[in-house]
């Protein structure tokens, strides 16, 4: 395919792959199955098609710290743009997402807050509410983490001291009277404490009000700056300190508190945001976004203690086979898998295990996943049924992504990308690949519209109202094949879904993982991370 690209025959290979494409559309019509060719996503053709040199390897820090770099100095390139009454806004800088393999598979972005502006990379999660970085800590704060090119990436440590906007929240605030919040009578301001659902995960620290810096997400961008409040967070522990979310956790729960909550309560932008998943890594993220006409809608349980976007699944339905299962569940983008207890997840895994050909696969060191399937030395493609959650109002959510291809000594398996949850119900990451979520906290519902995170949307949003043995192999895609049921094929494969301990932050078409020779490894240690014993 590398002689495809050569000027003289440009032309003629374009032509070529629209008929493909065209062809393969046909097929899928007649045939109701779909696949994708295995191609090597670092090859020269296509380094020199994408014009990706001196680019480091996709899915790493160095990527995407690179990216953001160039995004920054340019100010042009946009994920996904919005119409022209319309103006979200965004991080300053660019409305980008990104999913680091190494720091959990979530996705991260690069955000600016105080004054004189400081960088941080911080994690984002729809399953906690309070923003905070760590701040004036010592031994439990990462000031640098070790990138695959030997150069280490400095992450920024927040200090009030040195931020001239930044004040110490009092212990007379009404922020600071509820559970998990006291006075610091050594710091003079409110203090608090948070405690996620991962084993010896917190954060502990004071609350401050800063500045965030924000901008529309317009090119050019216009300089938004919103005061909010954060957590200086002077203690970490638990996955903090090694796992994920090391430079800062971006809550984006319903909880006032929020940086949702607070851009809207101060007449920024609606209630209302968006995230975006991409098949590739990448994503977006907009405040103020209501979405467009045409998405489906769910409503959200409301409880009163403590909100969250939980939702109700009526139905689950494997391939043709309708369950009649009902189960309500969190959409949260801090956790990687999906996690669901009896009867959702018996039901879901024995539909599959009912119709996949492959032979069961035990991996030598247990993981996180019951249900993996070897894959042949030989074979391209597999085969699965299609998932799909048809939502409270009657929406289908099809699951793009319910698979996971890990290595196995002489070749390949995958696993069902489903983890037994012992109590609460979560749909993760993997979950929303393919998608533009809307967490629509006016309406209270949730949005959902297939999506490739990169073509424009049309959107209702206002205008702003501002105020291991196994040998890594080379990179490859595996693209299993699914008989559709009554929805449109899917889009092409997407890369590995991110592995997770479970709900790092958070109190389909079959599709297959991309394996790089840096993943790879990672991939096995972190499955054996996440081991049973």
């Amino acid at each position: 395919m590398t002689t495809c690209f050569k000027k003289s025959v440009f032309v003629s290979c374009l032509i070529l792959i629209a008929f493909a494409c065209w062809f393969n559309a046909k097929s899928i019509e007649a045939f109701g199955t779909f696949g994708f060719d295995i191609h090597h996503r670092y090859s020269d053709t296509v380094k020199e098609f994408l014009n990706l040199d001196g680019l480091p390897e996709k899915g790493t820090v160095d990527y995407y710290t690179a990216m953001a770099h160039r995004d920054h100095l340019l100010k042009g390139r946009r994920l996904a743009t919005t119409t022209a009454d319309s103006q979200p806004i965004t991080f300053f800088g660019g409305n980008e997402t990104y999913r680091i393999s190494s720091l959990g598979f979530l996705h991260y972005s690069f955000i600016t807050v105080g004054t004189p502006p400081v960088e941080y990379l911080v994690a984002l999660d729809t399953g906690s509410d309070l923003f905070w970085l760590p701040c004036d800590c010592t031994t439990t704060c990462l000031r640098s983490l070790n990138t695959t090119s030997g150069k280490p990436l400095k992450l920024n440590i927040y200090s009030p001291s040195t931020s001239t906007s930044s004040v110490p929240v009092p212990c007379n605030s009404t922020i600071c009277v509820r559970p998990q919040r006291g006075c610091s009578t050594r710091l003079n301001a409110c203090a608090y404490q948070e405690v996620y659902l991962s084993a010896n995960t917190s954060t502990t620290g004071i609350l401050v009000d800063d500045v965030l810096h924000l901008g529309t997400d317009t090119d050019p961008q216009e300089p938004v700056d919103a005061p909010i409040t954060l957590g200086c967070g002077i203690i970490q522990t638990g996955a903090f300190v090694d796992g994920a979310a090391i430079n800062g956790l971006f809550g984006l729960g319903m909880d006032g508190i929020s940086v949702p909550s607070l851009l809207a309560s101060k007449g920024f932008t609606s209630n209302s945001f968006s995230m975006c998943f991409s098949h590739d890594g990448l994503g977006r993220i907009q405040f103020g976004d209501k979405g467009s006409p045409d998405q489906q809608v769910t409503p959200f349980n409301l409880r009163q203690l403590y909100p969250t976007y939980n939702v109700t699944v009526t139905n689950i339905v494997v391939g043709k086979n309708a369950t009649g299962v009902e189960f309500s569940a969190i959409f949260d983008t801090g956790t990687s898998f999906a996690y669901l207890n009896d009867p959702a997840y018996s039901v879901i895994v024995q539909g599959f295990d009912s119709q996949i050909t492959e032979p069961r696969y035990v991996p030598p060191r247990r993981i996180i996943f019951d249900y993996c399937y070897s894959l042949s030395a030989t074979q391209e493609s597999y085969r699965i049924p299609r998932l799909n959650l048809i939502m409270k109002g009657g929406g289908d959510f099809f699951v793009k992504a319910p698979t996971f291809v890990i290595p196995r000594e002489g070749g390949f398996a995958y696993c069902l990308a489903i983890v037994k949850s012992e109590d609460i119900n979560i749909i993760g990451q993997n979950y929303m690949e393919g998608y533009r979520l809307v967490f629509d906290r006016e309406e209270m519902v949730l949005g959902w519209k297939e999506a490739n995170c990169y073509d424009s949307i049309e959107s209702n949003t206002p205008p702003i109202n501002k105020g291991s043995p196994v040998k890594s192999p080379p990179p490859s895609v595996f693209t299993p094949e699914a008989t559709p049921v009554s929805s449109p094929p899917p889009p092409p494969p997407p890369p590995p879904p991110a592995t997770t301990r479970p709900s790092f932050f958070g109190n389909g078409n079959g599709v297959a993982a991309r394996l790089s020779s840096m993943t790879t490894g990672l991939v096995m240690v972190l499955l054996a991370t996440l081991a049973l014993v």
